[in-house]
């Protein structure tokens, strides 16, 4: 193969591979790792000792109780009293082991049922909603009140509050979705690695290859830091009215963090190699007839001297 093909050719597959090096990395992240229970309820256990964790949590149960209890019992005018004790309740629950117990038994719970109508092809699950069940942590929250005296906690009525975390109208769409992201976690890497390793194979100067893939690597992985800074903004700024900001930025930190490990990897890891291949390349020969002028032709002999003399 003629060296100039080989080269654009090279050059194509590089820049295939350094292309793909963010995408693969993205779906790589949410096809293994946002869809392994274990590694997800990792993740957001450490939220249970969050404060803005815990404080919308007591504010989204404490309301839940609230209104089960205006829904059955007459107890309107002292609903302004009854409200901090409450609230009070629900955030001492929410320090407390039994509470971080409930957090990673509800993230279990939710997680596999999440994954269940996304893995669905069946259909069992078309039209309904998913949805976890709040009970025992009001249940909790009732013991705690009726120990402290509350007035009329002994009442509150424990109902099983299906909270939805899937519309049923969306399910269709993000089942295809997931389904796309379980073949594409798997191919893009595999083919950004085999494009990379063609593009260095077939390249004329294999260290000057090596050299722009890893400095490609390292765009790459700039490139996602940057779009997963830019999602974090875009998904707090679409978050509807009373939801907690803080909240929801530290779950999307926790859920990413394992793809901003990766894209820091990406970016340090690229220019590591680039550096590495700058620094050991070879001098190149300096050329004879460019560096050093040519020597002077030899000077021609003497002609012998004449005799003139006359026998």
């Amino acid at each position: 193969m003629p060296p100039r093909l080989r080269s654009a050719l090279s050059a194509v597959l590089l820049a295939l591979s350094c292309a793909l090096v963010p995408f693969g990395a993205l779906a790589a992240w949410a096809a293994y790792g946002l869809t392994d229970t274990g590694r997800y309820v990792t993740a957001m256990a450490p939220l249970a000792t969050d404060p803005d964790v815990r404080e919308a949590v007591a504010d989204t149960v404490g309301d839940d109780i609230l209104r089960a209890v205006d829904q059955h019992l007459d107890v309107r005018p002292v609903h302004g009293s009854v409200r901090p004790f409450v609230h009070d309740a629900v955030r001492s629950f929410t320090q407390t082991e039994a509470f971080q117990l409930a957090w990673d038994t509800g993230n279990r719970v939710t997680h596999d049922a999440v994954l269940r109508a996304l893995r669905d092809d069946d259909g069992d699950t078309a039209g309904r909603p998913v949805t976890v069940d709040l009970a025992p942590v009001t249940d909790q929250v009732k013991r705690q009140l009726t120990r402290d005296h509350v007035p009329l906690a002994a009442r509150i009525p424990v109902e099983h509050t299906a909270v939805s975390v899937l519309p049923a109208d969306r399910l269709a769409s993000l089942r295809k979705g997931f389904h796309v992201l379980e073949v594409a976690g798997f191919w893009l890497p595999t083919a950004a690695l085999a494009f990379a390793a063609a593009g260095i194979a077939l390249a004329v100067r294999r260290r000057r290859a090596v050299a722009a893939t890893a400095l490609g690597t390292a765009l790459g992985g700039g490139l996602l830091a940057l779009a997963l800074a830019v999602g974090r903004g875009l998904t707090l700024a679409d978050l509807p009215e009373g939801v907690s900001h803080p909240a929801v930025g530290a779950v999307y930190d926790a859920l990413t963090s394992t793809l901003r490990t990766v894209s820091w990897l990406l970016l340090g890891l690229g220019l590591t190699v680039a550096l590495a291949a700058w620094l050991t390349r070879r001098p190149r020969p300096a050329h004879p007839a460019r560096n050093h002028p040519a020597p002077d032709p030899p000077a021609p002999a003497p002609a012998p001297p004449v005799s003139t003399t006359c026998r």
